[in-house]
């Protein structure tokens, strides 16, 4: 599909193709999706959120209910305040659920829609809410939503009081099966948390045989109000968790502790140690075994990792907490890249390389699509891709094996709910890994290199 791809690379900024992000509202949506009784609303036109819907249905494989404005010609010239105020009126009365949380499109953005004086001026039933926040699809991508998302929540919602023994801890853009592992570590550390959003038990919710329009997961209202009364933070992803976080500060002063997603085993000790400085020093043997449990899978697969090139993309923490676990694995970090856009990125990465005496090695790039990787493999191959679905086509056009991780993941099953964050999830992303470099190595060996016990 892509063998016409040229070689030489050329740098452009007029189009993106195939594309390592998507926008704002996807990210939005997902985080709404995470409160409990929540219906997300997409002031726009209904095919966007068409399109939002059915991009994260196909990766976690379960509906994601939203509703619209329904733009039509009308609403773009005159605004779209007569479409909300029906919209969010019809909403209630048809789908009950306890809080509306409305993101904006471009169609909105573009013309100017005041969303919060929309808000405002509504007849809202006294036991319903409704909060919003701006996401032009044109800024920043899905985690920028994602992030602006959850700001909104705490804007309207979060009330400063009492301090109390409660800790936060806001996941950053992960999969259902992630917050469970995150659920894990802060039981066995023994912290009294509210994790925001939550998504799981609602994008991975059981198959009963009843439907449920409103699983039984997600934050509750009653917890993001409680979230300006924690005594800290915990804003897990550094370019996705800080302005969330930051806002929580400003509006309550909760203090936070910024922290790399939990990828592999140095980050994994980073979020550990930062809940024992809030039970006392205490870790619990469990999470000793599961650490103990990753470095021998690290030490005995060391040799079918050690000096292996990989091109690593997606969502910009889960790329920064990758790469670092690929560097600890011995592994070349060739190309690190993401479609998000900000210099923060490969500031990060760079650093990286620098801690692990790979700067001459590996390079990081931020705001750059698939096609530019593409040719950058051109010029100099890799041994693996590490990354989402939409790297199969250089996968297959190159020959290069690709280990699924991130988001999306479209075209297998089941992965949204198998964790890759902690000592748990990295021993499965390493487990993923190696099994791939050495079916890999049995496929294009020689028979007489063909060994039944590696």
């Amino acid at each position: 599909m892509l063998d016409l791809t040229p070689k030489t690379h050329v740098n452009r900024s007029g189009v993106l193709i195939n594309p390592c992000k998507t926008c704002q509202p996807v990210g939005a949506l997902f985080a709404a999706l995470g409160v409990r009784n929540c219906m997300p609303y997409s002031h726009g036109s209904q095919g966007c959120a068409s399109y939002h819907r059915t991009y994260l249905t196909r990766h976690f494989k379960e509906p994601a209910i939203a509703v619209t404005s329904s733009f039509t010609e009308g609403a773009c010239v005159f605004g779209g305040g007569p479409n909300i105020r029906q919209g969010v009126k019809t909403t209630f009365e048809v789908y009950n659920p306890d809080i509306i949380a409305v993101h904006t499109t471009c169609l909105s953005e573009t013309i100017g829609d005041d969303l919060k004086t929309y808000i405002d001026e509504m007849e809202i039933p006294d036991d319903k809410l409704v909060v919003h926040c701006n996401t032009p699809s044109y800024v920043g991508s899905h985690v920028t939503g994602f992030g602006n998302m959850m700001a909104g929540f705490i804007n309207y919602l979060a009330a400063k009081g009492k301090t109390t023994e409660t800790v936060a801890v806001f996941p950053g853009f992960v999969n259902p099966g992630d917050i469970r592992e995150y659920k894990h570590l802060v039981n066995l550390m023994k912290l009294k948390s509210i994790m925001f959003p939550d998504c799981s038990n609602v994008m991975d919710a059981p198959m009963t045989g009843e439907y449920k329009m409103y699983p039984d997961g997600g934050t509750t209202v009653e917890e993001i109000r409680a979230l300006g009364t924690c005594r800290k933070v915990l804003a897990l992803g550094r370019l996705t968790s800080e302005e969330p976080a930051a806002q929580l500060k400003r509006k309550c002063g909760v203090d936070f502790d910024l922290l790399p997603l939990p990828i592999g085993l140095a980050d994994t000790d980073a979020f550990v140690m930062a809940m024992a400085n809030l039970n006392g020093g205490e870790v619990d043997p469990l999470i000793d075994e599961e650490r103990g449990r990753l470095l021998d899978l690290m030490l005995d697969a060391n040799p079918y990792f050690y000096g292996k090139k990989v091109a690593v993309y997606g969502d910009p923490d889960t790329v920064l907490g990758m790469t670092r676990f690929c560097l600890e694995l011995g592994m070349i970090p060739k190309y690190v890249l993401t479609g998000t856009p900000g210099e923060t990125f490969v500031k990060l990465a760079k650093a990286m390389f620098k801690e692990y005496g790979k700067e001459e090695e590996c390079q990081a790039f931020a705001a750059k699509d698939l096609f530019d990787l593409h040719q950058f493999i051109k010029e100099e191959p890799v041994d693996l891709l590490l990354g989402n679905s939409h790297g199969k086509q250089i996968a297959k056009a190159e020959g290069i094996p690709l280990v699924r991780a991130g988001f999306p993941v479209l075209d297998r099953y089941g992965h949204a709910s198998l964790p890759m964050v902690g000592y748990r999830g990295a021993f499965q992303l390493a487990t993923r890994i190696a099994d791939t470099l050495m079916e890999e190595f049995d496929r294009n060996c020689a028979d007489e290199d063909m060994d039944l016990i590696m």
